[in-house]
């Protein structure tokens, strides 16, 4: 599967966010993954669909946008019409709702991905399979960036890749967040993750071309 990286702006420099985006794009990122954090679901806030609708002109990139947020069906509409391409909802806030939102967000026009957090068993994503575009396992816990990859994360991704081969959806991304870098990136694309998100390792590079090479395992 083509691996895909998708640097988080949440280590990106906040005053010129427009310029960010431009530069990952240029430097051959594949996603724009944005960090919407509500400080109710996460202690943190960041930003908001205004945000979204801000960069959109300056990338062509998708924008990947991880709603950290409570009641997220109240926010599908502006993050729609601010240009967003990808949404994910934690199953943590929709549990038995889950699917049904992944049909929202795609009745918006979005790709729709559901997430759990570290503490979340894997096996709470699988109803979630038929119908999402992507699904995304946190390997950090979810609030700020920085942390380091919970190594237990690697057997919940290949638990779920080999759930999708048995299932008839083995071409379904999984994406990946928190805690990853390029020494250990191919730990995570071996046990079956093919979207890498990345902040810190990408932003605090002095070569951040070269790093999401390195991300996409190349």
């Amino acid at each position: 599967m083509k691996v895909k990286v998708a640097p988080s702006i949440l280590a990106g420099d906040f005053a010129r966010m427009g310029e960010t985006v431009k530069k990952l794009e240029e430097c051959g990122a594949d996603y724009v993954h944005c960090d919407v954090m509500d400080g109710n679901f996460v202690p943190t806030i960041t930003f908001g669909n205004q945000m979204i609708e801000h960069i959109r002109p300056y990338t062509t990139l998708p924008l990947d946008c991880h709603l950290m947020v409570l009641r997220p069906e109240t926010r599908l509409e502006g993050f729609a019409r601010a240009g967003a391409n990808i949404v994910t909802v934690h199953y943590e806030e929709c549990r038995e709702q889950t699917v049904q939102m992944l049909r929202i967000i795609k009745n918006y026009g979005m790709k729709a991905s559901a997430v759990i957090n570290p503490n979340t068993p894997v096996e709470c994503l699988f109803d979630a399979a038929e119908e999402a575009d992507m699904l995304l396992l946190m390997s950090v816990h979810p609030g700020w960036g920085g942390q380091k990859f919970i190594p237990e994360s690697l057997g919940k991704i290949e638990k779920l890749r080999q759930f999708l081969i048995r299932n008839g959806r083995p071409e379904l991304d999984i994406e990946v967040d928190g805690g990853i870098t390029p020494d250990n990136v191919n730990d995570v694309i071996s046990a079956g993750a093919n979207v890498i998100v990345a902040g810190s390792a990408v932003f605090r590079s002095p070569d951040m071309k070269a790093t999401i090479s390195r991300l996409r395992g190349e």
